[in-house]
């Protein structure tokens, strides 16, 4: 019985609560890396680099950071650039503030959720758009809400 709970809980829908918590302690560990600009890279430190998400393999040895520089400064490319040139760096960091037995492997992507915000703010600000849903309130009766 033993064997089949184990295995039910690595096919499990999701990360699990350990895979969570891991990412977002190496979310605000980084975070505040580059925030203090703790790293020895001039052009890492010059970039505002957010960081938007990190989740982990299942046996939590890779950790998958989502970055966006902050609007305009940078394109995504170079932030994922200067990150992954310094990655040696901010893992022997991390695992020296994190107490975990082994510092998972970095690897760098563009957080396609700040794109598909942006999108959606473009989208609303577009005028036809606005007209749509200006009509749409007033046919809304307030019983409905």
């Amino acid at each position: 019985m033993g064997a089949m709970s184990n295995k039910r809980i690595s096919t499990g829908s999701g990360p699990s609560q350990r895979q969570l918590r891991v990412g977002e302690l190496i979310r605000r560990t980084l975070s505040d890396m580059l925030n203090r600009a703790e790293i020895h890279d001039t052009d890492l430190n010059r970039m505002s680099i957010t960081i938007g998400e990190v989740s982990l393999s299942n046996d939590l040895k890779v950790a998958t950071v989502y970055v966006m520089p902050l609007m305009g400064t940078v394109p995504v490319e170079d932030a994922i650039a200067a990150l992954a040139r310094n990655k040696h760096e901010l893992r022997q960091r991390l695992s020296k503030e994190l107490t975990l037995k082994y510092a998972p492997d970095l690897r760098f992507r563009p957080d396609e959720t700040f794109d598909r915000l942006d999108e959606t703010r473009r989208l609303f600000s577009n005028p036809a758009v606005q007209r749509d849903l200006d009509a749409q309130d007033e046919a809304t009766p307030d019983g409905d809400a």
